[in-house]
């Protein structure tokens, strides 16, 4: 049984990782290019996941190489202006 105290710690993530965000974007717009500006020189794979029923938005699962906190919420960061929604 999980101890709600357990819930309210952060997880402990051993840095350098690999990293997966699940980040949805309008049908219209280039993920690929997106990611590149974001990223720069640094590799990353990345797989389209999802369309919406309707065309509208398409999710891809983009994994990267982080080597800290604070480098993997920096890249969440500059996801999220550019995406419709990242997890």
């Amino acid at each position: 049984m999980v101890n709600i105290c357990d819930l309210k710690k952060e997880p402990i993530i051993n840095y350098p990782t690999f990293w997966d965000y699940k980040v949805v974007f309008e049908a219209g717009v280039d993920a690929l290019e997106v990611f590149t500006q974001i990223l720069n020189e640094r590799e990353f794979k990345y797989k389209i996941s999802n369309t919406s029923k309707q065309g509208t938005y398409k999710s891809y699962l983009l994994s990267v190489y982080v080597d800290s906190k604070s480098d993997r919420l920096n890249i969440f960061n500059q996801l999220k202006s550019k995406a419709k929604f990242v997890l």
